[in-house]
């Protein structure tokens, strides 16, 4: 068993990187500039070491009695000024080898990136530099080269899931058919995780991607049949992918890559004929990729209220149900096994893609087609007799949650009280104004009918009919509720041993 230094174990690889060394029986410390945080989704021993690599006094002790060390922070993206290529890929680099080297780690694992050897674009010449850095490691090192790693919240092959599902235009860089090597979040996870444990590859530098060419176009195809959604794709110009990448960065409009990444894709993001991938040398069974395409369909991570726009906005819907059949119990009972069937389908369609479940279970990940928006997603992050709990998933026009929840009504006459309640924020500008306008009164319409279809199904009556109640928490409350939600859903994940959240990302 060894102590295991992972920097940066957030985004995409980092979750995936901690568990297989948990699973593997090491322990770990995280490093992060917010590492407190981030080691919330996962069990065993992981501890947390709160520092920023590009400053090297806050890091100083991060690796003390570790064996090893799997150096994973980096950015993809500069935000100057402190997130630059140079100060977090090269001298946060720098940084880390110097306090392996303070601490006696024995073995140093260095990821770079497929091509940076060989490419010319700003952040593939920071890698590059970067793994100059790590050869000058004293003792043991290994440089290990993913290519496009995908899974939960990835900025690019999730991103163009996200797009099939909710937009009538998909653009494309070039014409789409520029050769990729995507590698499942999972499998890169396992590779790093195995590769600080073996010795025997002190000194090499592996190419590590997954087993099959493809290409934007292919991924496409398979969305298209996942979802099935048909947007058009529209081939880009050079000047738009280039100088329009960078004008949707700066407007926080989403792009499948930005222009730094554009220049990676016609450099080829493919292993070099004649090498090896890591994948073999390593013995990692490598998931196929419509499989791992298959499992993002269902995983994207939650979209938290504190990642929305504006205020955060609290409606109730209630009605107490006299002379009801069912307590309340039952009441939930019946949301969670006939969910589809009492929502209205003029806005809202439960099971909206090929296979996608339609009952509510712990964990479950529920399709639904709304009007203006194509395809959406909720998570099920809470069953109990007298409450469910939905969270709404990347993609969605809100950031938040809703909540059923039943219990007797005061007077003790056996009457029932059921509400459903919405606490959201707008995902984005564009959401914002949508939710301000027609979006407020789609959403009364669903859960109005939800309630009135539920006193309906119960046999019982409600009187005063369904309450609809605005009542927006103070700032106070609504942090409350944003706590007490990332708590809920840490708990799934370390349950289900599911994808890290949105939250864990870095």
């Amino acid at each position: 068993m060894m102590k295991v230094l992972v920097t940066g174990g957030t985004g995409v690889v980092g979750p995936e990187v901690v568990r297989r060394l948990l699973r593997r029986g090491h322990g770990v410390r995280l490093l992060s500039r917010h590492a407190s945080d981030d080691r919330k989704p996962f069990e065993g021993d992981v501890e947390a070491f709160d520092g920023d690599i590009g400053d090297a006094a806050s890091i100083r002790g991060a690796a003390d009695e570790c064996d090893a060390v799997i150096h994973l922070a980096a950015t993809v993206a500069e935000r100057p000024p402190q997130v630059t290529f140079e100060r977090v890929n090269v001298e946060g680099t720098r940084n880390i080898v110097a306090e392996a080297e303070r601490a006696r780690v024995q073995r140093f694992v260095y990821v770079s990136s497929l091509g940076a050897d060989r490419g010319e674009s700003d952040y593939h010449r920071s890698k590059k530099a970067g793994e100059e850095i790590a050869r000058t490691f004293s003792r043991a090192w290994i440089i290990l080269r993913p290519g496009n790693v995908f899974g939960p919240g990835d900025e690019q092959i999730s991103l163009l899931l996200k797009m099939v599902r909710t937009l009538p235009v998909v653009p494309l860089v070039g014409k789409g058919d520029d050769p990729f090597q995507p590698i499942w979040c999972e499998d890169c996870g396992e590779a790093l995780a195995i590769a600080a444990e073996r010795a025997d590859l002190a000194g090499r530098e592996l190419d590590l991607a997954g087993p099959e060419l493809t290409s934007m176009n292919q991924v496409l195809d398979r969305f298209e049949a996942m979802t099935d959604r048909h947007p058009t794709r529209i081939p880009l110009p050079a000047w738009i992918e280039s100088t329009g990448a960078k004008l949707a960065a700066k407007f926080g409009i989403e792009t499948p890559v930005n222009a730094d990444q554009i220049t990676m894709v016609t450099e080829g993001n493919v292993i070099p004929e004649g090498r090896e991938n890591a994948l073999d040398v390593l013995g990692v069974k490598a998931t196929p990729l419509d499989e791992s395409l298959a499992k993002l369909g269902d995983s994207l991570p939650e979209r938290l209220p504190s990642e929305g726009l504006g205020p955060m906005h609290r409606k109730i819907y209630r009605a107490v149900i006299r002379g009801a059949r069912l307590d309340a119990e039952g009441l939930i009972a019946l949301v969670r096994d006939e969910f589809p069937e009492l929502t209205p389908r003029k806005t809202v369609v439960v099971g909206a893609e090929p296979e996608s479940p339609t009952r509510i279970a712990p964990g479950a990940t529920l399709t639904m087609a709304l009007p203006l928006r194509g395809h959406v997603q909720v998570r099920v992050e809470e069953v109990s007799p007298r409450a469910i709990t939905l969270a709404t998933l990347e993609g969605h026009p809100l950031a938040g949650a809703v909540r059923f929840l039943a219990e007797p009504a005061p007077g003790g006459d056996g009457s029932v009280r059921f509400e459903v309640q919405t606490w959201n924020r707008a995902s984005t500008l564009a959401d914002l104004l949508v939710m301000e306008t027609l979006g407020g009164a789609i959403q009364t319409y669903t859960w109005t009918s939800l309630v009135e279809t539920l006193v309906e199904r119960s046999g019982g009556r409600a009187e005063k009919g369904v309450e609809v109640i605005r009542d927006d928490p103070d700032e106070r409350e609504g942090k409350a509720f944003e706590r007490w939600l990332e708590e809920l859903i840490h708990r799934r994940v370390r349950r289900d041993g599911a994808p890290a959240p949105a939250m864990a990302a870095g």
